[in-house]
This record gives structure tokens, C-alpha cells and sequence, in this order.
């Protein structure tokens, strides 16, 4: 049945927003720059861009707690997704402090990339050839990945979302990898981790916001399939963080599916 939205006509194009979400260090920003690389029209947001300015961060037991909901300005963020929504493209006045922020080597087979980046390419010139109900509608992908995302908290930003993908990562993963980690561009400066960062605020932080997506509530357990599909949030295969390559053949498979639905002009129709 087609997407009654305006979107929908051949001539405007169709704006896809994906929320990435997982604990800090689980590889989401990496991901989201492989998806750039191998789809065209993708735009990547980070939910750092939106942290209130340095000043302004609300401190626990004396240290800047940056892993918090009061941390974000989130009518900002809001803003900037119900414009991309409307307008399919970013914020004029929004720039990206993260993409100053390194990431770590991918570690992805150049030629799976390139295999991806030809799959879509194939699907993308046989819809424009004539014929199909997706002829010649341009599909723009908008990627925002962030800690917080999902959250009950958030649950206004989690509902604009028309895919929702979510990394998993276990506390000694996180712990290794937020603490080999040099420091982070702020909005005015440079932010370090304080020793003990990660166990005092970074893990009770995530673990608090994500325990109702567990069983039991144990954010290193088994996640709850039926809080998680009756929100729409796929989540990654397995029981924490995999190699890279399989991460990203997962997420391509996902958004390779919505892509093609936009193009047949269906709605989605499982989410798992």
C-alpha cells in the first residue's frame, strides 16, 4: 500500500531518519561513517553536537556529568530532526563538532564495503530505469547517533525515528575502550575522563536509562524482544559487540530493506 505521506511523490524526496544508539564506545560512530560511505544521500548527526555549552553541565559528587539526559539541549535536537523531516536536509546553522572526534580503525575488508556500495548502487539504477512505483524518488538517509537515544526519557526524539538500530556492548568492552580513549571535542573546549569515570558515571548512567530493554532489567543480559519490537528498536544479533564487518552487514541489511520499501512505495511492515 503506498505511504500516503506527502512524501511520497517521484519528484520530492523521501527522508529516511535513523537513530543509532548504544552505550558509549559500541562502535556507532564508526558505523555511521560506513554507512555514509556506502549510501548515497546520507547525513550523519551526532547527539554530542547537542551537549549544552561546557558551563552548563550538571555535575554529580563534584565532576561534569556528561552521560545524562540535563547534559543535552533536547528542544535543540527536536528542532533540528522535525526540520529534516520537513525539509529533507540538515539545519542550515548546524555544523558538526564531533566529526572532529577520532574514530578507530573500522577494520572492514575494503571489499566488503565496495560489495555493499555496488548492491546499492544495482537496486538504486534499476528503480530509476522505468517502470517500478519508486521511479526516480530520491531517498536521503539521515543517520543520528547517539548514547541516550532510546531512552524512556527521550521517548519524544525515540518516536521520530523512522528505523531505530541498537549496538550492544558489555561494561568491560566499554570500560577498555572509553578509557584508551584520549578525550573528546566539547562546543568551547576538550573534555578528559576523570579517573573512575567510567564506573562512576558512564556504566550507571546507561545502565539506568536501558534497563527496561533487558530481561530483568540486566543491561548485560538478554534483551526484552517484546519491549524492544513493540518500539520499533532492532537490535544488534548476539549477546554484545562483534567484529565490525558483521555489525555492519546487519545494519546494511536493515536499511538496504527500507530503502527498497521506499522505492516499491510500501510501508514497513516488521521491524524485526
Amino acid at each position: 500500500m503506498p505511504d500516503p505521506s506527502p512524501t511520497t511523490s517521484p519528484t520530492t524526496p523521501h527522508t529516511l531518519l535513523l537513530g543509532l544508539s548504544g552505550p558509549s564506545c559500541s562502535g556507532k560512530t564508526t558505523l555511521s561513517r560506513l554507512l555514509r560511505d556506502i549510501i548515497p544521500h546520507v547525513s550523519i548527526l551526532h547527539l554530542d553536537d547537542f551537549f549544552l555549552p561546557d558551563a552548563q553541565i550538571p555535575l554529580r559528587d563534584g565532576i561534569q556529568d556528561w552521560d545524562c539526559i540535563d547534559a543535552l539541549n533536547l528542544p535543540s535536537l527536536t528542532s533540528a530532526l522535525a526540520y529534516i523531516k520537513t525539509h529533507s536536509t540538515l539545519p542550515p546553522d548546524l555544523v558538526s563538532k564531533e566529526d572532529l572526534n577520532e574514530v578507530g580503525e573500522h577494520g572492514v575488508d575494503e571489499g566488503v564495503i565496495e560489495g555493499w556500495r555496488a548492491r546499492v548502487g544495482e537496486m538504486i539504477h534499476a528503480y530509476g530505469r522505468g517502470g517500478e512505483e519508486g521511479k526516480g524518488r530520491e531517498v536521503r538517509v539521515f543517520i543520528v547517533d547517539g548514547f541516550l537515544l532510546f531512552s524512556e526519557d527521550m521517548r519524544e526524539v525515540r518516536e521520530m525515528f523512522d528505523i531505530k538500530l541498537f549496538l550492544r556492548a558489555r561494561y568491560e568492552f566499554v570500560k577498555q575502550r572509553r578509557e584508551n580513549r584520549k578525550g573528546y571535542v566539547t562546543l568551547e573546549g576538550f573534555w578528559e575522563d576523570p579517573e573512575g569515570y567510567v564506573d562512576d558515571i558512564v556504566w550507571p548512567n546507561y545502565a539506568a536509562d536501558h534497563a527496561f530493554l533487558f530481561r530483568l532489567g540486566d543491561v548485560n543480559g538478554e534483551i526484552d524482544t517484546k519491549v524492544c519490537e513493540r518500539l520499533g528498536i532492532r537490535v544488534m544479533p548476539g549477546e554484545g559487540e562483534m567484529d565490525t564487518s558483521v555489525c555492519l552487514s546487519w545494519a546494511m541489511g536493515v536499511l538496504y530493506g527500507e530503502i527498497k520499501r521506499v522505492l516499491d512505495g510500501k510501508k514497513s511492515t516488521s521491524i524485526m
